[in-house]
């Protein structure tokens, strides 16, 4: 039953295009959905005797607000929603658990010495965008393919043919030299076409032209040209036969399957371009008994193709859509070029779907295969650790410094089967000097802690960019390291007044094989078993915080080395510094760099003199 307020303003809703977000009595998002008229379609939700599902009426009977927004059209309002369910991610829409930007391969075709480089995000810049690649290790097999077979530049510098002399790449027939006159503009452009052709999955126009060029090369006597012609056909087509996966006509569509166990369900999409498999990437939903499946393929649709990836020219999917229409409208409109949505029923595009099918039931079986492990892993830990509720959430944390430069902590969350990395914090210690990890970690934990306490906390140094949130406790606190490390922790929970929270720390003895769980007010540890699944979740933890903390410190420290080297030089400030690692990309590289080269970057002839004396009289060492 609705209330008067309510209902005031369901009588009020305008017959417009638009998104409506339905809210609770504390103004929390539950639901955000789109309509054609929104007066129509928000109305039916409170109409008597409606067909709902249970889990719409569980919403319903939640719902104390709805909140509209008016759009110019139905396509103006399928974008929004988008944006809103990616930003607010309500309980009762359809989610993906996945909030990445995916690589992909940019060509700059318009320059005159075109190199691929890895980016995140694809701009309307003339340039070619490859991918998306995923996971990454399909981006860096394709690059490490590309790079043996494809002699195309890899450097940052200008190319301009002036270079005095070429680098190890040349050595190595990784590349043609275009950088000292050795290769011209048109011979360059020549590899590029080639690795356009490899890219887009156009083999049969690649391996006719290599076997061209190498019988041109060889009527011309030039057989050290045809020798290294046949090597790269060579390897093309070994390459090619492990990655074809279909022989289609259209040279880009990404493949949606769908695979069901009781409640869990699991949305697998292959990307294949010109037949070659790039990548898949899997989605997982544990409990969406409820959702049918073209709900669920819309919604990763609207999602997934909502960040900045490009569309492809054909979507397969395994059921009709009845937005279909709308939504190639708005995929064409990001793509630049016409999309279809095809729900195919035979031939070879029939059968990738299949096989996104297959792939989705491995996956899923392997998800719930987990699911299970990590639901004996948090029962065995409460029992161990004699918890009043299951640790649903644990937090990890660890320190890494060099000889107490530098120093940092990390945390991590694990929460519901999986790594929650939008929660995850870093902190550059600030209250400790020298190499002292117990009063690192009290800082760390006592800066965690009240944060949520409401203690003054600097975001802005620990990780920019960020707005200031509090994330809620954990179930469980990790500490890596034996007794020491959580003497200090539980200090700083005091000092925040939170010593109410469970904590425990994971050690190892020296040249022993058993981890070991530290407990507060207790003396000797407990000893796991190697191949308990409390064992191997806590060591997940861990081994992720050691892993986060340690990149963090690497960068900091590559930083500090790059400032000390070059700060000291009088005439070089951040400006013609970075301009100088861009260009060189390392000290090193900026150390035997010659005075014209330096010079060509930019840099004046006094100031040249004085970074080669400098690097010169410090070795490259900082």
């Amino acid at each position: 039953m609705t209330s008067d307020r309510l209902q005031a303003k369901l009588d009020r809703l305008p017959n417009q295009p638009g998104v409506y977000l339905m809210k609770n009595r504390r103004g929390e998002i539950l639901y955000i959905g789109k309509a054609l008229v929104l007066a129509d379609r928000v109305r039916s939700y409170f109409q008597k005797g409606g067909d709902h599902t249970p889990k719409t009426l569980v919403m319903l009977s939640q719902v104390a607000d709805v909140e509209t927004i008016v759009t110019r059209s139905e396509l103006e309002a399928l974008i929004l929603e988008s944006n809103l369910v990616k930003r607010h991610k309500p309980r009762f829409n359809v989610v993906l658990r996945d909030d990445k930007q995916y690589p992909y391969l940019r060509l700059p075709v318009k320059e005159a010495f075109p190199r691929l480089s890895i980016v995140r995000k694809v701009q309307k810049d003339g340039a070619l965008y490859y991918g998306p690649y995923v996971p990454t290790n399909a981006l860096r097999e394709t690059l490490k393919v590309i790079k043996k077979v494809f002699p195309l530049a890899t450097c940052t510098i200008e190319i301009d043919g002036k270079a005095e002399r070429a680098c190890i790449e040349f050595e190595i027939k990784r590349c043609m030299a275009p950088c000292i006159g050795n290769q011209t503009r048109e011979e360059y452009h020549r590899i590029v076409r080639q690795v356009r052709q490899f890219l887009e999955g156009r083999d049969t126009d690649l391996l006719e032209g290599l076997r061209a060029e190498m019988q041109a090369a060889a009527e011309r006597e030039q057989f050290e040209e045809a020798a290294r012609l046949r090597d790269r056909l060579f390897k093309v087509e070994r390459m090619l036969e492990k990655q074809r996966v279909a022989q289609t006509t259209a040279a880009e569509q990404d493949v949606i399957g769908l695979a069901r166990q009781g409640a869990a369900v699991d949305l697998q999409m292959l990307f294949v371009r010109g037949g070659l498999l790039i990548g898949r990437k899997d989605f997982f939903w544990p409990e969406a008994a409820e959702a049918p499946d073209e709900e669920l393929v819309r919604a990763a649709i609207k999602q997934f193709y909502n960040k900045d990836g490009l569309p492809p020219k054909e979507l397969l999917v395994p059921t009709p859509l009845a937005e279909t229409a709308l939504i190639e409208t708005w995929l064409s409109d990001k793509k630049d070029e016409a999309v279809k949505i095809i729900a195919p029923e035979r031939g070879a595009k029939h059968q990738l779907l299949l096989l996104a099918e297959e792939n989705a039931a491995s996956a899923l079986a392997d998800h719930l295969r987990d699911d299970e492990t990590d639901r004996r892993a948090i029962e065995e830990l409460q029992r161990l650790l004699r918890l009043e509720r299951p640790p649903r959430r644990i937090e990890g944390f660890d320190i890494s410094n060099t000889m107490g430069e530098q120093s940092v902590a990390s945390m991590v969350v694990w929460e519901e089967g999986q790594t929650k990395k939008a929660d995850y914090r870093r902190f550059r210690i600030q209250t400790v000097l020298g190499a002292n990890d117990f009063a690192s970690m009290q800082e760390a934990v006592r800066r965690r802690y009240g944060e949520a306490c409401g203690e003054p906390f600097d975001r802005a140094r620990d990780r920019p960019g960020r707005t200031k949130e509090r994330l809620p406790l954990p179930d469980l606190i990790l500490i890596d390291g034996g007794l020491g490390q959580l003497a200090a922790a539980m200090e700083g929970l005091k000092k925040v007044s939170r010593a109410d929270l469970p904590i425990v720390a994971l050690a190892k003895e020296r040249g022993e094989k058993e981890e070991r769980v530290f407990l507060p007010g207790r003396k000797n540890p407990i000893i796991l078993h190697a191949s308990s699944p409390a064992t191997h979740l806590l060591q997940r933890i861990r081994d992720e915080a050691h892993r986060f903390a340690i990149t963090y410190h690497r960068k900091l420290r590559g930083k500090a080395m790059h400032a000390s080297r070059l700060d000291q030089i009088i005439g070089v400030g951040e400006i013609r510094r970075n301009r100088l690692l861009r260009r060189f990309g390392s000290i090193e590289q900026i150390a035997a760099a010659t005075e014209k080269e330096l010079r060509q970057a930019g840099i004046d002839a006094k100031t040249a003199v004085e970074i080669r004396k400098t690097l010169t009289r410090t070795g490259g060492k900082p």
